[in-house]
């Protein structure tokens, strides 16, 4: 989908540092509506904005209110998102829908990408993406997450692909769809709540600045699509492989007893695993996604100086 940023209501402030050439950090809005519980969700929403600003980058927090595309929230919006039951899911496929009936929908992170692209920012900072499913070689569900990196020129930050999906057939399916994968400062993709997926990446930079030369060499020499840049969460803050996997497992068969299925998988596994870890991996989720924030916002401002002599 190429849609047009004169549809796009960006605000003031993201406007002018657009305008401008300064580094600019967009933030899907899914997170706060269907990621985790209310205040931790508006308390983590404001905290990743603060880190994206204490790099010298400006945070685009991304949704859609009123059948509008919006780019840049206020408080005011942040805690609507937050807080009202009537926010739907939107992917890239969603967006015509969401904007016909003038609904409200916090954006996944191909919504997300399509939006930012439209706006012209460079830098996506998200939890984890979508992959291809635990039965994906069944069901064929592989989620548009995949796709939206391959047709949208970002730079996404993440913790690697939600622990639950099928790490090996994501990658297989990224590699198939050319999507260049780098990791931050490691040769293993990382795990979501966890720091090693246990399988190895051909690229790693050791810094933001080695990541924005990177996707400048993309965008100077045309090469489609975006960079995709997994961060390992902290030591501190992870939860351990083993323990992770325990929890995954419980969570999978406590789904398919339920019979849970499209868009209500994500967020029913992320409520089980909560359970399953006492509340752990919503810590680990939490430090995850301001980890990723702090580097998405350097790799946003290297951007802005590498690319400065280009304009």
């Amino acid at each position: 989908m190429n849609m047009i940023k004169d549809n796009i209501v960006i605000s003031n402030e993201v406007k002018q540092a657009l305008r401008r050439g300064k580094a600019v950090v967009a933030l899907e809005s899914t997170i706060i509506a269907h990621g985790m519980p209310y205040p931790q969700n508006r308390e983590t929403a404001l905290d990743v904005e603060a880190i994206v600003r204490e790099t010298g980058a400006i945070p685009a927090t991304i949704a859609i209110i009123n059948g509008q595309m919006k780019v840049g929230m206020t408080r005011e919006e942040i805690e609507f998102l937050s807080t009202d039951k009537t926010i739907l899911k939107a992917s890239d496929r969603d967006i015509p829908f969401i904007l016909a009936k003038k609904l409200h929908a916090a954006t996944t992170v191909s919504a997300s990408l399509a939006i930012a692209s439209a706006a012209g920012i460079k830098v996506f900072v998200t939890g984890g993406i979508g992959g291809v499913g635990p039965e994906g070689y069944k069901t064929m569900d592989i989620s548009s997450d995949l796709i939206a990196l391959a047709d949208y020129p970002c730079v996404t930050v993440c913790a690697g692909v939600k622990a639950f999906m099928d790490i090996p057939a994501t990658l297989e399916y990224l590699e198939t769809n050319r999507v260049a994968v780098v990791g931050y400062k490691t040769k293993n993709f990382p795990l979501f709540y966890t720091r090693d997926s246990r399988y190895t990446i051909d690229w790693s930079v050791e810094n933001a600045a080695e990541a924005a030369e990177i996707f400048r060499q993309k965008l100077v020499n045309q090469h489609p699509g975006g960079l995709l840049v997994g961060v390992p969460l902290e030591d501190k803050d992870a939860l351990t492989y083993k323990e992770t996997q325990a929890a995954i497992k419980t969570a999978l068969k406590e789904m398919e007893k339920k019979g849970v299925s499209g868009k209500e998988v994500t967020p029913f596994i992320l409520t089980a695993i909560k359970n399953a870890t006492g509340g752990r991996s919503l810590t680990a989720n939490i430090a995850l996604i301001k980890n990723n924030a702090s580097v998405g916002g350097a790799i946003a401002v290297a951007l802005e100086n590498v690319c400065r002599g280009d304009s």
